[in-house]
């Protein structure tokens, strides 16, 4: 984990010849089969970086930074030697100014007690090494450049303290006339007084065996992921186990005796990484570090995670970034908040974007990476914890699913403990773009969850806009034709009127209850065959032929309540109530546009199939007046309830209360 090594004599000064030093972060190469994801360590550009703006536009304001791209060579497969190692062709340049590689040096600074890093790149050939910095602008500066060839070994001392706000550190390799070689290279820090702290890795899955098996191997295979994590624990919540997968024999041998599977009943992600939380703290590891099931890992992210936690000041949450699985150069985003009056997960910063692509505008030219990104909360696709946060903050909360990881987050940062998202940390997992879990069984959760969240965490005595942005949300839902959706979000506001009491009971039953609820509209059932509807007819088409088009900003609330009133009192016209008007694709499933529908088949998120969407005036009545009641009394009992949960709090997450909801619903154990 932490290689000390010694600098050679000759070197910047006597004191640096003298220091011991230890690995903070090694330069990694893809593997041969990641040849996609190339972008995301190394690139084949210049140094160009962002252009900063000089003077200010017409207004006088200054005008946004720009980056410009420059041509760039294709990556050869045959020049990655090895996962540390990488030829330079005659004569051009590569820069390691990458998410993987350049080193993130205002997350250091703010964060741990590291105040100075040695760069230490090893090369064969003749060339140049050049080093770089960069500010919270993103502009670029040049720090130092050496003349390399035959076998060198170049050690460069830098400071931390010039990156307050942002900045990060990397290099190019520049060939001469014949290939250059980098062996190997590193950041280093000054070596640490303490041994690196031990980790339990858990895994909670549900029917994903391939994924679970595919990042067992790829953990085997980097054994030095491995050396300080003391458990490889997978809670095992689906039908499916993994000790039944083929191959399971073979990927459990190599693992060195650290694997431990349990097998639960379904209580959702909350009661899989809960269940990690407590055999952390029960086995005395120093941490635990919480993994989705459906994911790549890139496993040198797991030393990072531990080596920068060891470091920090005060015991910090420590999470890694996610990239779409199945278009790899995309970053999830880069970190969030929550905003306190909305109550909704947020970008820290105006300039931030989603599903970032490194292959379009790499870290050098993109300014707003640049920027320290100070968060709230990291999802638990992939987050290690401090087990002194969970002795004194407790587990998470009996949620099933959603809310979970933010509530969490913002739970320790009251306590005093911080969560950082660190860059060059990361997964790959399926994109939400490819999801939509705001409809059908897990709006549920959506709903209940964030509110009990806002309850718990809300600095406004009627929890800001939380409660009127729901009842905006049911609305939207009702007008879509989605009333299995809208059935289950009533559920939620019912079941959190009840009260905390009754939140670890529904762990293990809600889902069952809801999905059977869902069966019986016909806008929740998916069916994989488009001929298994009605062909679609429109009696009367949309005036001239234009289509449906979505309303102005001017006249939405107007449109709005005239479409609510049309959909109250018009009856069902023409064939409709038989048979579709219309077949919408998902991308266009919006809620003004499915408002002017009585009858539609919608396809669902992941292409599988579709359902059939049919306007009913009772229901929407019945669920419109009791919407209002419910987001009413919800509102009139806020304060209340916000001091009912607040209350309940550490015996709803407390360390006991967890043990014996497991010991009721563990079914076995594999070793």
């Amino acid at each position: 984990m932490s290689v000390s090594t010694e600098s050679p004599k000759g070197t910047d000064s006597l004191e640096s010849s003298e220091q011991q030093w230890d690995t903070l972060q090694r330069v990694i190469l893809p593997s041969s089969s990641q040849m996609d994801t190339v972008p995301l360590y190394m690139d084949m550009g210049t140094a160009t970086g962002v252009q900063l703006p000089t003077v200010g536009d017409r207004d006088g304001k200054a005008s946004k930074p720009q980056a410009f791209s420059s041509p760039t060579k294709e990556a050869h497969v045959e020049d990655f030697l090895s996962r540390f190692s990488t030829s330079v062709r005659s004569g051009e340049r590569v820069s390691f100014g990458s998410y993987f590689n350049a080193f993130p040096a205002s997350y250091w600074r703010r964060w741990t007690n590291v105040d100075k890093i040695r760069l230490h790149v090893r090369t064969q050939g003749a060339g140049s090494v050049i080093v770089y910095k960069s500010n919270a602008r993103g502009s670029l500066q040049r720090v130092d450049t050496r003349r390399v060839e035959g076998i060198s070994e170049n050690f460069f001392d830098l400071s931390l303290a010039p990156f307050g706000d942002g900045g990060w550190y990397w290099f190019d390799l520049v060939a001469g006339s014949e290939p250059l070689v980098m062996l190997d290279a590193e950041w280093q820090g000054p070596a640490a007084a303490s041994q690196p702290g031990s980790v339990t890795l858990q895994i909670t899955t549900l029917n994903k065996t391939d994924f679970c098996l595919n990042n067992l191997r790829l953990l085997a295979e980097n054994g030095e992921a491995l050396e300080h994590v003391k458990e490889i624990l997978i809670v095992d919540q689906g039908s499916q186990k993994v000790a039944d997968a083929e191959g399971f024999e073979e990927v459990r041998d190599s693992l060195q005796g650290k694997l431990r599977i349990i097998n639960q009943s379904n209580l959702g992600g909350s009661g899989g990484f809960a269940r990690g939380m407590f055999e952390a703290v029960e086995n005395g590891s120093d941490y635990v570090l919480l993994m989705d099931d459906d994911i790549v890992v890139e496993p040198e992210s797991i030393i990072r995670l531990l080596t920068f936690a060891d470091r920090c000041k005060t015991p910090t949450i420590v999470g890694g970034h996610m990239f779409d699985l199945y278009n790899r150069t995309v970053l999830h985003t880069f970190g969030e908040t929550v905003n306190p009056y909305r109550f909704q997960p947020s970008l820290p910063s105006e300039e931030m974007i989603l599903g970032h692509d490194f292959m379009s505008s790499n870290l050098r030219q993109t300014s707003w990476l640049h920027r320290r990104c100070d968060v709230d909360y990291n999802g638990w696709w992939m987050c290690l914890i401090p087990t002194k946060v969970i002795r004194e903050i407790g587990l998470s909360l009996p949620l099933f699913i959603k809310w979970d990881d933010s509530e969490y987050g913002l739970r320790a940062k009251a306590h005093g403990f911080p969560t950082v998202s660190l860059p060059g940390s990361a997964v790959w997992h399926v994109s939400w773009i490819d999801k939509d879990d705001l409809v059908g069984w897990q709006a549920y959760f959506h709903a209940r969850n964030r509110v009990i969240a806002a309850l718990l965490h809300s600095p406004y005595e009627h929890g800001g806009r939380v409660v009127r942005e729901s009842q905006y949300i049911d609305v939207k839902h009702l007008v879509s034709m989605q009333y299995a959706t809208a059935h289950g979000r009533g559920w939620a506001l019912e079941d959190i009127l009840k009260g905390p009491e009754a939140l670890r009971e529904l762990l293990p039953s809600k889902l069952p209850q809801i999905r059977e609820m869902m069966s019986g509209y016909s806008d929740s059932v998916v069916r994989p065959d488009p001929d298994d509807f009605p062909a679609p007819k429109m009696d009367k088409p949309p005036r001239r032929g234009h289509g449906i088009s979505q309303p102005s900003k001017v006249s939405l609330l107007p449109w709005a309540a005239k479409t609510v009133i049309r959909q109250l009192a018009a009856p069902v016209s023409g064939s409709s109530a038989e048979r579709p008007q219309a077949t919408v694709a998902h991308q266009d499933n919006r809620w003004w546009r499915m408002a002017q529908y009585d009858s539609a088949i919608v396809s669902n998120a992941e292409g599988t199939g579709a359902s059939w969407y049919r306007r009913d005036p009772k229901q929407l009545r019945t669920m419109l007046a009791e919407s209002a009641r419910l987001h009413s009394q919800l509102l009139q009992n806020w304060p209340a309830l916000s001091k009912k949960y607040k209350a309940a709090m550490n015996d709803l997450t407390s360390i006991e209360s967890w043990r014996k909801t497991f010991e009721q619903h563990t079914q076995n154990e594999i070793k």
